[in-house]
């Protein structure tokens, strides 16, 4: 869930979103410069202003809403594949007879390339190869994983199909904010349910599927009395292959107008903001002459006017993506003694968090599974059947989110507090379990406040950031998230995956988080972000 805010909010806040009360107006070429930032090309964040408001003016219409479903293809998949990993985690390992950490380790590698790769190559080649090729990638991969021959080859299998996964929100959710005016950016939080559904998703195929044709843990297991994992990979590798047909023959995706832009294609760029002014049902007045106007700088020395060239190869392109990187942008972060606590708290909740949660969620099933053993009842069918209910009893966890940090002595602080620290009880809690049924009981309390706790920290780390450097800090605790991701399973290859020894190191990292958080400087609740 993570990445879902970590990207979106690293591109809307990136220098080059209007405010929604001007969003009607035509930014004139003397405000836009008034607002210049140090690393920004200025002839660029002018245009990209101008191609919002352009945006603004179209409105929210048929074609924004087709994307919002394209879109949500990738947010589906980004928690989708992660579950498919730890859903076969264990008749993989029943089969192959492995240390199944290698299976996340490749999948957590996967991951962090993929957001890196394709997030860095829309800029360079566009946007549309990335948001296609994506699901792709794949669905061919996960296709192929499903009649791997030994471990060597699915744990290849799994990393190279993550690295398609790793890039589906950093593309998707770019494309959908370059499309859609800036009064409907809220759309981009409201995308997650989809995530919430690649969960449920995952969990409802695996169930009659694993359940039915798997081995039993222990005993004799060749791939004939072992099918059920192999024919989950074809299922929901052919499922990718859906949605990418989808994408790529049934939806026409337009290039990017910012990306255009960017290129120096300006004229394809007005070409696309009319097409969908159309696909819409409306005009744009967006002219060539009015996106060109930012290259014309005033007040030369002989009182005209001079051009000013913006650059337009790929490696300009490259470097705007990674300007948000420079020390221009990081040192604010840390420009008072406060504000530098304030940001290294929340890389510390990142990154601990980040740890944490894989560590667990990774090999959930097949704990429930060896613990199921012990009360007599492990078959195949129980586990899948609790991790379906675990999957819905998530879904109320982030609407409870948005009441509580509205509330007065709460706020954003005590309720992402209390739920983290609800969350490693719980894990704690587990363990303590004597029933099958007290089991889930435990479990479920743990989805739901970790879902509570996502959706304050989601809210409260883009209110704590400045404004301007807001995407750079958003950044940063990306970085520390996925890194301490990859973390995860090394921990887990060194740990005895039949004890509860992964449970409590999960536990102890969310119970210190949550009292990290009530260190935070500041209280954003009922106060307009810096």
């Amino acid at each position: 869930m993570s990445d879902v805010f970590l990207e979106n909010k690293a591109h809307d806040d990136g220098q080059i979103a209007v405010d929604v009360e001007a969003a009607d107006e035509k930014p004139s070429t003397m405000d836009i410069y008034d607002d210049d930032e140090a690393g920004i090309d200025p002839v660029y964040q002018a245009k990209a202003k101008i191609l919002n408001a352009a945006f603004q003016e179209i409105g929210m219409g048929k074609y924004q809403w087709h994307l919002f479903m394209m879109a949500g293809f990738g947010w589906l998949s980004d928690n989708l594949w992660p579950v498919v990993t730890s859903l076969v985690f264990t008749p993989a390992v029943n089969e192959f007879h492995f240390q199944g950490p290698f299976l996340t380790l490749s999948q957590s590698i996967g991951l962090l390339v993929g957001a890196m790769f394709w997030g860095l190559g829309s800029d360079v080649w566009g946007r549309r190869p990335s948001f296609n090729f994506t699901l792709l990638i794949t669905g061919v991969f996960a296709l192929s994983a499903g009649s791997a021959p030994n471990k060597v080859v699915l744990c290849s299998l799994i990393g190279a199909w993550s690295v398609g996964v790793g890039g589906n929100l950093p593309v998707d959710s770019a494309i959908f904010l370059e499309f859609i005016p800036a009064s409907h950016q809220y759309l981009l939080t409201v995308l997650s349910i989809w995530w919430a559904f690649g969960q449920l998703l995952a969990s409802l195929v695996a169930w009659p599927l694993i359940a039915n044709f798997s081995c039993e843990a222990g005993s004799a297991c060749p791939r004939s009395s072992n099918q059920g994992w192999r024919y989950f990979l074809f299922t929901m590798g052919g499922l990718m292959m859906i949605l990418f047909i989808l994408r790529f023959f049934v939806f026409h995706l337009y290039e990017s107008p910012k990306y255009l832009m960017g290129r120096g294609r300006d004229a394809e760029a007005i070409d696309v903001v009319h097409q969908v002014a159309r696909y819409n049902g409306r005009t744009s007045n967006l002219t060539l002459e009015q996106l060109k106007e930012p290259e014309t700088v005033a007040g030369s020395a002989d009182g005209g006017s001079r051009r000013r060239n913006m650059d337009t190869s790929a490696k300009a392109a490259a470097r705007r993506k990674l300007e948000i990187f420079s020390t221009s942008h990081v040192k604010p972060l840390f420009a008072t003694r406060k504000l530098a606590y304030s940001t290294s708290l929340l890389v510390v909740l990142w990154a601990l968090i980040g740890l944490a949660f894989p560590l667990y969620t990774a090999f959930i099933s097949f704990y429930l599974s060896i613990r199921g053993a012990d009360f007599g009842d492990g078959s195949v069918y129980i586990t899948y059947r609790n991790q379906v209910i675990l999957s819905v009893i998530g879904v109320p966890g982030a609407l409870l989110a948005g009441w509580m940090v509205e509330l007065p002595y709460l706020g954003r602080r005590g309720t992402l507090s209390i739920s983290t620290v609800l969350t490693g009880v719980f894990l704690f809690a587990s363990t303590t379990a004597r029933s099958s049924n007290a089991l889930l009981g435990w479990n479920c309390g743990y989805i739901f406040t970790s879902n509570v706790m996502y959706g304050v920290l989601y809210a409260l780390s883009p209110e704590l950031f400045p404004t301007k450097d807001r995407g750079t800090g958003n950044a940063l605790v990306a970085t520390a998230n996925r890194i301490f991701g990859v973390m995860a399973p090394i921990i887990a290859l060194y740990a005895n995956l039949t004890t509860s020894v992964p449970i409590f190191i999960a536990g102890a990292l969310f119970t210190v988080a949550g009292f990290i958080a009530l260190l935070l400087p500041y209280e954003p609740r009922g106060k307009a972000s810096i």
